[in-house]
């Protein structure tokens, strides 16, 4: 299999998690889908990243549908629960993770644009989601050990994805002032070799 992903990308650090915490061999090819020479698009239509080549050369797209694929490709250490409530449950906060990253990423890009064509109401929404999304985050986070309770998940692993990629894009965000239960949850997640091994560039 080939993964081709940026290393700055949240989305593509979930699905490397992935594959580290599964043990899963991949090879990694780099492309940024915004540079003039990308191939993103001949993998995937809609242009984005991380795309999974299986070894029949079927591209997988979106990072949700790639580490649901992973998950059952290797039957160790599953990280999506069995029972189909609690499965939803990890998706649920994968969902909202990846909304952090999704307002966080399109923030980023307006900031690249000339100073007089970006749009400052527009940003200003995309950081009131990234807010109220990291406030309902921390308050189902409560006291607990990880996101679904007692067991470490692809919950955390989205989390973290999105705590990382504001630390990348935001530092001034001063999200662990805020929220004490998620700079406990993402000094933990970062102790694993997986976290460590993923850290983006700064």
């Amino acid at each position: 299999m080939k993964l081709i992903a940026s290393l700055t990308s949240p989305f593509a650090r979930k699905v490397r998690i992935v594959l580290a915490e599964k043990h899963i061999e991949c090879e990694l090819q780099i492309d940024i889908p915004w540079d003039a020479d990308t191939h993103v698009p001949e993998f995937n239509p809609l242009g984005k990243i991380p795309v999974l080549l299986l070894e029949d050369g079927t591209p997988l797209y979106d990072s949700r549908v790639i580490v649901e694929y992973l998950d059952h490709a290797a039957p160790v250490h599953n990280l999506l629960p069995k029972d189909a409530r609690s499965r939803i449950g990890a998706k649920r906060w994968e969902a909202l993770a990846d909304g952090v990253c999704e307002a966080a990423a399109i923030i980023f890009l307006e900031k690249k644009r000339p100073e007089q064509q970006q749009d400052a109401a527009w940003m200003l929404r995309q950081e009131q989601k990234i807010f109220r999304a990291l406030e309902v985050i921390a308050s189902d986070l409560g006291d607990h050990v990880w996101c679904m309770g007692d067991n470490y998940s692809l919950a955390d692993i989205a989390v973290g994805c999105a705590l990382g990629y504001l630390d990348l894009r935001f530092p001034h965000i001063k999200w662990r002032e805020a929220h004490p239960a998620l700079a406990r949850l993402s000094a933990k997640l970062n102790e694993r070799a997986s976290f460590s091994s993923t850290m983006p560039p700064v």
